[in-house]
Parts: C-alpha cells; sequence; structure tokens
C-alpha cells in the first residue's frame, strides 16, 4: 500500500483556552515494504502520527491519501474496512480485553473474515504465538500475563490479518534486550517476506540498525528523514 501525507497539521483543543500543536506541515511518502523508525523525545508527535496513519485520528488540516483514495475525509464505516482489512495496530498499553484468552484477543482481526480464510489465518496466528514463545499461554486470561506476555500477544494480534501496514507504538517498550532484538527480527521477516510497510515508534536507538528508514521528530515537525540502502540493514 502506497501512502502519502501532504501538509498535514493536528491541533488539539483540550480546554476553552488551551490549544496544542500535536503535528505542523508533515509531508511523508511510505513505500511499501518499508520498515520504518519514528524517532524523537517524548511529546514529539510519534504517537499522533501513528494514529492518522492507522485512521484513528484525522488531520486538522492536510490530505492523507492510501492508494490515492483520499482517508481523512471518509466516513466511520469504510474506515472501520481499512482498519480492519490492510491496518495492524501494536499500542503501547496493549488494549488487550480483559475476558478474553491470549488468543481470543489475538485473533479477534479474523472474527469478521470468510472461512476459509479464517482457517488458514489462525493457523498462521498459532504460528506466530509459537515464534513469540507464548504458546502455551494462549488459554490464559490477560490478567495472569506478565507485560513482556502481553506485548507479544498484541504483536501477533497486529500480524494476524495479513495487513498491508503495520504501526507499533514502543513494541519493545516492555522487554528485555535479549527478547528485543527476537522481535525485531520476527517484525523484519514478515516485512521481508510479506512486503508489509512497518512504522515503529521508539525510543529505543539499539534497534536503528533494524531499520532502511528513520523519522526524526521534535516539536510535532519532521527534523531530517534518513534512508539507508535495504542491502546494508542488520537482518540482510
Amino acid at each position: 500500500m502506497h501512502i502519502e501525507l501532504r501538509n498535514i497539521d493536528k491541533t488539539y483543543y483540550p480546554g476553552k483556552k488551551i490549544k496544542v500543536k500535536a503535528l505542523a506541515n508533515i509531508s511523508l511518502e511510505i513505500k511499501p515494504g518499508e520498515f520504518t523508525a519514528i524517532v524523537g523525545p517524548s511529546g514529539s508527535g510519534k504517537t499522533t502520527l501513528l494514529n492518522l496513519l492507522g485512521c484513528i485520528d484525522s488531520p486538522t488540516c492536510g490530505e492523507i491519501l492510501f492508494d490515492q483514495e483520499q482517508v481523512h475525509n471518509l466516513k466511520e464505516n469504510r474506515l472501520i474496512k481499512i482498519r480492519r482489512n490492510k491496518i495492524g495496530y501494536i499500542f503501547q498499553f496493549f488494549n488487550l480485553i480483559p475476558t478474553l484468552t491470549a488468543f481470543e484477543n489475538a485473533e479477534l482481526p479474523l472474527w469478521n473474515i470468510q472461512s476459509e480464510k479464517k482457517a488458514k489465518r489462525r493457523k498462521r496466528l498459532k504460528h506466530f504465538f509459537r515464534e513469540l514463545n507464548i504458546f502455551e499461554l494462549g488459554n490464559r486470561y490477560p490478567a495472569e500475563l506478565s507485560g513482556g506476555q502481553e506485548q507479544r500477544v498484541a504483536i501477533a494480534r497486529a500480524l494476524a490479518n495479513e495487513p498491508s501496514l503495520v504501526l507499533a507504538d514502543e513494541p519493545t517498550g516492555n522487554l528485555d534486550s535479549k527478547t528485543t532484538s527476537e522481535i525485531i527480527e520476527l517484525l523484519k521477516k514478515e516485512n521481508k517476506e510479506f512486503n508489509v510497510s512497518f512504522y515503529i515508534a521508539t525510543h529505543d536507538t539499539t534497534i536503528l540498525p533494524y531499520f532502511n528508514k528513520i523519522v526524526y521528530l521534535k516539536d510535532g515537525q519532521i527534523q531530517r528523514i534518513e534512508e539507508r540502502d535495504k542491502a546494508n540493514d542488520k537482518t540482510s
């Protein structure tokens, strides 16, 4: 999926006399198969940018195009289809449903698809649970999992529906360094095998060698974009 952001501003009004400009004049192109990190200090606009890309929020002004279709003004039912069919989102605070098991949480994106696809993708999801070392935890509820285990369930859920774009907000924030490397390598493998675009917001500079594109944000603006030859990234 080819994505363009054109002159995007995002302003919030948390109070009558309070105005917060989260993003200012953001223009960005996302090509199919990119593996991109978004870095910057807290409050730089990383999560806001991910929410716009994920069709969770809409810009104050500017244009967002998915495969040349303007999505920022679409009706909610159309946005739901885009989010369900094209986008996987790894939330910073997991957003797992407490009354569902780990596996039931991960297969939520599969509930509204055809039975043949569902069987294939459930098999693929079980593979992810093994890769993420949580296969034996599938019948546990979120309250019975550690933060790192919940994070891995959230990652499996984001990959379940074979999305074209995966957005991740600090996906390794609750993991140790060894597990962090394993998780990023799994995401990179998915990126290469299926040409899935990844946009990952992170404070962890140790994982930057895995990325072939790095977007540096500060005060809601893009400071610079660093692009690297895919042949030279860490997992090639």
